[in-house]
C-alpha cells in the first residue's frame, strides 16, 4: 500500500479549478492507495485565499500525518518510504523524479497524470 501525499500547492490548484482529486486518483491509480497530508501542510494552508475549502473538501478522506516541527514540507515528503507525491511544485517534482518516487499532477486545469509510474 502506497501513502499518496497531497502537498498544498496541488491541493489549492485543485480546489481551484473544481476537480474531484478522489475520483481522478482512482481512475489513474492501479495500485492501493491511502491518501495522506501532512500536519504541517495544513499548517501552510492558513491564511490562504481557498483554505476553508480546501480543508472542507479533505476532511474526512484524508489520514493527517504527524510530524515533528522542524523540518519543511518537502523534506518531509522526501523522507518518507513507499509514497507517491500529488504536487505541482516543478522544484519538488524534479526532486522526486531523481529518487524515482512517482509523481501525480495536475494537467491542463481538469485532469490528474502520473509520472514514473510504479
Amino acid at each position: 500500500m502506497y501513502n499518496l501525499i497531497l502537498d498544498t500547492d496541488f491541493l489549492l490548484h485543485s480546489v481551484r479549478n473544481k476537480v474531484d482529486i478522489f475520483s481522478e486518483l482512482k481512475r489513474i491509480c492501479n495500485f492501493p492507495y491511502k491518501l495522506c497530508i501532512f500536519d504541517m501542510t495544513l499548517n501552510e494552508l492558513k491564511g490562504k485565499k481557498d483554505e476553508k475549502i480546501a480543508l472542507s473538501f479533505i476532511k474526512n478522506r484524508v489520514n493527517i500525518i504527524k510530524t515533528k516541527q522542524d523540518k519543511k514540507v518537502d523534506d518531509l515528503i522526501l523522507d518518507q518510504k513507499n509514497i507517491a507525491v500529488c504536487t505541482n511544485d516543478k522544484l519538488l517534482k524534479e526532486k522526486l523524479k531523481k529518487g524515482s518516487i512517482p509523481v501525480i499532477t495536475l494537467r491542463q486545469k481538469k485532469y490528474l497524470v502520473i509520472e514514473n509510474v510504479l
